[in-house]
């Protein structure tokens, strides 16, 4: 099994203990943006295919339903039409997003998937507002706006940086 925490080419200088080589770190980052990005794509393609605008599976009576919506705006609804401005906002995003993965606030394994879930979720919503001009969004809960892979993979990423701080980043200040 390959220790994430310790591991290191000939090549590379000697880690200190508690950094992570590189290398592994790039391979959860990207692997876990482009795994985001396929499911994401794949499942909003098979919804536009089956689906009209609209139509929900399975009918009414279940909690939790498909429902093909789409969104011309940001969360909720905010910034409806407002598509250059959003594409510009996600460019930013993703290039912030770069950056929080680059100089993570703390040394964890579980940091750089977090934060290629969130790069993988954000560039999903920009591929369909570039390519379709609105996000398709179908994960449809009641009294909740209808949501996507991408929008949960953000919500994801943001939650395990979040509890991974508490825990893990306070426990690795406390031992420096």
């Amino acid at each position: 099994m390959i220790d994430f925490m310790q591991t290191a080419s000939a090549d590379d200088e000697p880690i200190e203990r508690g950094q992570t080589s590189d290398h592994p770190r790039r391979w959860l980052f990207f692997g876990a943006a482009i795994t985001v990005i396929a499911l994401d794509q794949t499942t909003k393609i098979l919804i536009r295919s089956l689906l009209e605008r609209g139509e929900s599976w399975p009918d009414a009576g279940w909690d939790v339903r498909i429902r093909h919506v789409t969104n011309t705006g940001a969360a909720f609804g905010i910034f409806e039409d407002q598509t250059l401005f959003l594409t510009a906002m996600a460019l930013i995003g993703l290039f912030a997003i770069y950056l929080y993965y680059r100089f993570p606030p703390f040394d964890h394994f579980m940091v750089p998937i977090a934060i290629g879930m969130m790069l993988g979720g954000a560039s999903g919503n920009l591929i369909d507002r570039v390519v379709e001009g609105r996000v398709t969004d179908f994960i449809d809960f009641p009294h909740f706006p209808a949501f996507n892979v991408a929008d949960s993979s953000i919500s994801v990423g943001i939650g395990v940086i979040l509890i991974g701080y508490f825990f893990w980043g306070r426990h690795q200040q406390s031992s420096e």
